[in-house]
């Protein structure tokens, strides 16, 4: 799919906590299982999942999607855009390494074959009671930080109390969280605000665990390291890689941890393949993609369609040496926007915002632009049965009438569609219904420009950090012109964008959100009321609106499947009738390009592709096409 939201921005919403960003959330569903029993010792699982029973039992050897026997060895080069300047993910400033989350672990770890299920890696089990009102993970013996010191219970409460306490996006997300504390030898236990939320016990198993003796100790120099500051010191971890070497801002070297602790761990075996991950970073797209053409690196995730369609024609292609291949996304749906920031007067009414859909000629752009490879997004869970459709029944019915006379009266009576294009008689319809909306809104058009009643003029800057969205944006400027709005298009550093970002200072910006099959409480964090005004937070419109947050509670405690299914429904009806934002377009495909150096198991599991998690390098491939290593 068309990744609109940039790296530079998911790299803001989820640096820290590159696990879960990869993980997405989980979510409320079939009723887990729980093994606390009232008044009896705890007994501990080594997997739990929130849609009943997770797929693979206590003993498993190793997820069936992995090749056991997948051999170890070889160089992976990979492609960053930007620069970086720390090796500290915890606090919120600077711009983190990619790949960091390579060198540390987490309590639990996802399969690729399940949607909402985990299993143990730092922790060898899991406990909570039946009304979800705390879990306990208890740690693997063997558990171990690169230089030998054993993982304990201080290491994990210090890093969950160290990640909240510096990050306003962790503090957040684990806001029902009351304290972290050692309750055994190798037990911690989490304590909630509140029962019921299902999703708690499992989400507190994803952030990163860090070495609290490190951070707490000395540098090579005796000054005390300080974990509220960036830092380019390579960092202590307990994960499969450790940083091998580093040229700031332009290359950093991972290579496997060759005594790694966990590598015989059922979750771990047939994964971590390669002996060397490389990131080179690059400050300019078209020059990262004339290097993947020159063999300087081996994989691109290809988010353009002009590209897609146009700069792939070139030697090496022809001669089957570089694969172009389109992986299905079964697990994960998109909301990808041009989104007003709703703080802002003047985006905060309904009409307006519907009147700049009306200015939006998708199918002109899809058509002009991107050579009619996308579909318009209706829905925040595009792609996915959390989708609503039709008119609301049912369940998801006696949920919106909760919340009746909240939420826009189109709600119950009419089915959510974008406006269409296509050709000059439909864009001129729509130009003339954004006009009549702008009108009904309070705003007149005097000397070309469109005003309100205190006659100042409507302008708009749209904000980006990625030059593919510059021509997307110029070919939306002349519709809002025609309207008697005034456009910015308005480029900047990475740096710059992520403080604007991080400010609100904006009026719009390109991004967006994905979503997993199972949502649950980041619901909170990209459309509560209480993350509009929290910096760094992933509610980049501002939204604040009481049956917005109602409905994200729906989701949060729905009891089983088919009530969050409703739920969700419910949610993403109320949030597109809104117009909170101008949908994109989506594809529903990962659009890849690789030399053809690795191999990987068939089939891949359902709900990723995995690279590169458990793909590897193929030296008799190598050897056929030449270079790399």
């Amino acid at each position: 799919m068309p990744v609109l939201m940039t790296r530079r921005t998911f790299a803001l919403a989820a640096a820290l906590a590159p696990a879960l960003a990869a993980r997405g959330a989980a979510a409320q569903s079939a009723p887990a299982t729980t093994d606390a029993p009232a008044g009896g010792a705890p007994v501990f699982r080594t997997g739990v999942s929130l849609m009943g029973e997770p797929k693979y039992p206590a003993g498993f050897a190793h997820f069936d999607y992995v090749n056991p026997q997948a051999p170890k060895g070889g160089l992976l080069r990979l492609a960053e855009d930007g620069t970086f300047d720390s090796l500290n993910f915890v606090v919120p400033r600077g711009t983190p390494a990619a790949g960091l989350s390579l060198i540390y672990d987490t309590l639990m770890t996802s399969a690729f074959d399940e949607v909402a299920s985990e299993y143990g890696l730092l922790a060898e089990g899991v406990s909570y009671p039946p009304d979800f009102s705390q879990v306990t993970y208890r740690l693997r013996e063997n558990a171990r930080w690169h230089d030998g010191t054993p993982i304990t219970p201080a290491d994990v409460v210090w890093s969950f109390e160290t990640l909240v306490a510096n990050n306003p996006n962790q503090r957040f997300y684990y806001s029902h969280v009351v304290k972290a504390e050692q309750t055994g030898p190798r037990d911690v236990t989490f304590t909630f605000d509140q029962a019921g939320n299902r999703e708690l016990p499992q989400i507190v198993g994803q952030f990163i665990v860090l070495p609290k003796h490190w951070w707490t100790g000395q540098d090579a120099s005796g000054k005390p390291r300080d974990v509220t500051q960036g830092t380019l010191e390579t960092p202590l971890g307990s994960g499969a890689y450790r940083i091998k070497s580093m040229a700031p801002g332009r290359t950093i070297v991972y290579e496997r941890v060759a005594d790694y602790w966990g590598k015989d761990l059922p979750v771990n075996v047939g994964r971590n393949n390669f002996d060397e991950i490389r990131y080179e970073y690059f400050r300019d797209d078209t020059v990262m993609l004339e290097a993947f053409k020159a063999d300087q690196y081996d994989f691109r995730v290809e988010s353009s369609a002009k590209n897609w369609a146009t700069a792939y024609d070139f030697p090496a292609r022809k001669d089957g040496k570089v694969i172009l291949e389109m992986f299905e996304n079964r697990a994960s749906g998109v909301m990808q926007a041009f989104i007003p920031n709703l703080r802002r007067a003047k985006f905060q009414d309904r009409r307006v915002r519907r009147a700049l859909n009306y200015a939006l000629d998708f199918e002109g752009m899809n058509h002009t632009l991107f050579f009619d490879q996308y579909t318009r997004i209706s829905s925040f869970f595009s792609g996915t049965e959390l989708a609503f459709s039709g008119l609301p029944e049912g369940r998801e019915l006696e949920i919106l009438n909760t919340v009746k006379g909240q939420v826009p009266q189109e709600v119950f009576t009419t089915a959510y569609t974008n406006p269409v294009s296509g050709n000059e008689e439909a864009r001129r319809a729509n130009l003339r219904e954004a006009a009549r909306l702008l009108k009904d809104a309070g705003y007149e058009v005097k000397n070309r420009k469109l005003v309100n009643a205190a006659g100042e003029p409507f302008t708009i800057e749209i904000l980006l950090a990625s030059p593919a969205m510059e021509r997307v944006a110029v070919f939306y400027k002349p519709a809002l012109e025609r309207l008697g709005i005034t456009v910015t298009v308005r480029m900047v550093d990475s740096s710059q964008y992520i403080n604007r970002l991080r400010a609100r200072d904006f009026d719009m910006i390109v991004s967006g959100w994905g979503q997993s099959l199972s949502p649950g409480n980041e619901q909170r964090d990209f459309f509560g009321a209480q993350a509009a005004d929290r910096e760094g937070s992933r509610n980049y419109a501002g939204i604040k609106d009481a049956a917005v947050d109602a409905l994200i509670d729906k989701v949060i405690y729905a009891t089983d499947r088919a009530d969050l299914v409703a739920a969700t429904h419910a949610l993403d009806r109320v949030l597109m009738w809104n117009e909170f934002v101008i949908p994109a377009w989506t594809l529903n495909y990962t659009r890849t390009a690789r030399w053809d150096r690795f191999s990987h198991p068939a089939p891949l599991p359902a709900y990723s592709f995995a690279f590169p998690d458990i793909w590897w390098f193929d030296a008799a491939k190598a050897a056929k096409i030449g270079g790399g290593k």
